[in-house]
């Protein structure tokens, strides 16, 4: 299993790189749950990720294709030796059959862009209050356009973790599902430490934010509080 950890500016990507992230996710959480960061900001943190450190990017949520495909064409992707991930919600979004074709316009501009980054959509486990798709047509897409990857997190961000808003079987069974078809399977949403214990199993990929800073999700993330989830993920990987 992979730590990523969510950071706002080059300083935050220092501290979690010292705490021993796998993954530099480029997040403004001021702007929600998949608030980009600017284009300096993401170039500042890209330059101070080593070249052999996967590098991730929120881009927002979208519900035009134009948007989709312009968000990820200009979204000023460096080329590295480690893959870079691009990750794209649907809130406000209810149509069934939209988010193929949301990803596939996405494709389209992924095709504009050196360095093949990775598309990674994502299913909001909260996905009524989010006027999103159900996980499950999320993965349903993901699948059917090839991108090879889903992030389950959650759009409303007021202290109740992943599980509060699904329950652990239908998590189980979407991680089954996912990574049967080979995706990428990761998880996010308010994980602190008794949480990742719980879902570790499921992901290849845990992702945090809130549980890696000092105050909370709007605060700074902490070399010290990375080593420990860090850790944990350690405990919880199966005994060879």
């Amino acid at each position: 299993m992979q730590l990523l950890v969510s950071v706002r500016d080059a300083v935050e990507a220092g501290a979690a790189l010292v705490g021993g992230a796998d993954i530099i996710d480029a997040k403004e959480p001021a702007r929600g749950s998949l608030g980009p960061v600017g284009a300096d900001v993401f170039r500042s943190i890209a330059a101070r990720v080593p070249d052999s450190v996967p590098l991730s990017a929120a881009l927002g949520d979208f519900t035009a294709r134009d948007d989709a495909r312009a968000a990820v064409a200009g979204a000023g992707v460096p080329a590295r030796r480690a893959p870079v991930y691009l990750k794209l919600g649907f809130a406000g979004e209810r149509s069934k059959g939209k988010v193929s074709l949301l990803l596939s316009a996405a494709q389209g501009g992924r095709a504009m862009v050196s360095g093949a980054p990775f598309l990674v959509p994502v299913a909001y486990a909260d996905h009524e209050s989010a006027g999103a798709p159900e996980p499950e047509e999320v993965l349903r897409s993901a699948i059917e356009t090839g991108v090879g990857a889903l992030l389950v997190d959650t759009w409303t961000k007021d202290g109740r973790r992943l599980l509060d808003h699904i329950p652990y079987a239908r998590v189980a069974a979407l991680s089954e599902a996912a990574r049967g078809a080979g995706l990428v399977f990761a998880l996010a949403g308010s994980l602190d430490a008794s949480a990742i214990e719980r879902v570790a199993g499921l992901a290849d990929v845990i992702g945090v934010r809130g549980a890696a800073c000092r105050g909370g999700r709007g605060g700074i993330v902490d070399p010290a509080r990375v080593r420990e989830l860090r850790a944990r993920l350690e405990d919880c990987q199966p005994a060879r």
